[in-house]
């Protein structure tokens, strides 16, 4: 059996502490970006789970990129007085915008004090060469890692959910951030309509053999407002009970490589937005249940890989 710290799998946390030697936060922004599933070059309707804030609900709020920095460091700072930090560009999709907008967003908050990265969250379908060549320059400069929604490997439950792109783009993309020595996170949703364990754990199983460097599992959770609401109100959703996804969490980690670094455990949402289930608002809990059923069923990452 293999620990990373006292955890049986990779944690993000243990990985940073590991990397710079202390305490890393990572510091949610919302940059004002669009998406080109929610402008109109792809479609208008955005995917189905997607919140108005882009995902981007528990970010920062503001034109100033800066003082959205400070505001959330000095609130992270009365827990914790002793960290560095790395800005998380969260919300919406953030490589949709020409580059030099793209510059001038990253660089006000890259080169601030404390900051050690950059974590940049967007669509495999918006990596044109120029970003691509912008995202090389950071990463040279500083730790950099960029987020994919892949969400489903599935054809039919892309298409339900609207993700807007085919497989064979997501695969692309991770192969030209590879090529460019630029580590990618693979966001997967747990809980996806129509999936059952099986499909759910195909799509993690992929994630694992494409030789990335995380993974972020969400648990599906619907919000007021979103698309996914139409389906609920048809009965076409059903909410995965907190012991029926603590199993799959503790499935899909034992079938991840001892190198690939789990970014998050599952998902939540603001109180007042959430429909369901009402059980992700106690995520210390969730969390907890996770550690413990590692322990019930004698496991760890990669136990299956």
């Amino acid at each position: 059996m293999k620990m990373w710290g006292d955890k049986r799998y990779y944690s993000l946390n243990y990985f940073l502490r590991q990397k710079f030697g202390e305490k890393v936060f990572k510091i949610s922004l919302d940059a004002g970006f669009s998406c080109p599933n929610r402008d109109g070059r792809i479609s208008s309707g955005g995917c189905i789970f997607c919140s108005a804030r882009g995902s981007g609900d528990f970010a920062g709020c503001g034109d100033d990129l800066v003082k959205q920095f400070n505001d959330i460091k000095q609130v992270m700072n009365r827990k914790w007085k002793e960290g560095k930090y790395i800005p998380y560009f969260q919300a919406y999709t953030n490589t949709y915008a020409p580059v030099e907008v793209l510059r001038e967003k990253y660089y006000s908050v890259l080169n601030l004090e404390g900051v050690v990265g950059l974590a940049i969250a967007t669509r495999p379908d918006c990596l044109p060469d120029d970003v691509l060549d912008l995202l090389s320059e950071i990463n040279e400069k500083k730790y950099l890692w960029v987020e994919l929604g892949l969400q489903t490997i599935h054809d039919d439950t892309a298409k339900l959910i609207n993700r807007g792109y085919p497989l064979e783009t997501y695969i692309e993309a991770v192969e030209k951030l590879k090529k460019r020595n630029i580590d990618v996170v693979t966001h997967v949703i747990l809980g996806l309509p129509g999936e059952d364990r099986k499909r759910m754990l195909e799509t993690v199983e992929f994630v694992a053999k494409t030789n990335t460097q995380g993974i972020k599992l969400h648990l599906l959770h619907l919000m007021k407002g979103t698309k996914m609401v139409e389906l609920y109100e048809r009965g076409e959703l059903r909410f995965l009970e907190m012991d029926e996804y603590v199993d799959l969490v503790v499935d899909s980690i034992e079938r991840l490589p001892e190198t690939m670094v789990v970014h998050r455990m599952t998902g939540d949402s603001p109180r007042e937005l959430l429909i369901g289930p009402m059980w992700s608002l106690k995520k210390w809990e969730v969390l907890n249940a996770i550690d413990r059923r590692f322990i019930e069923r004698n496991t760890w990452q990669g136990r299956l890989a």
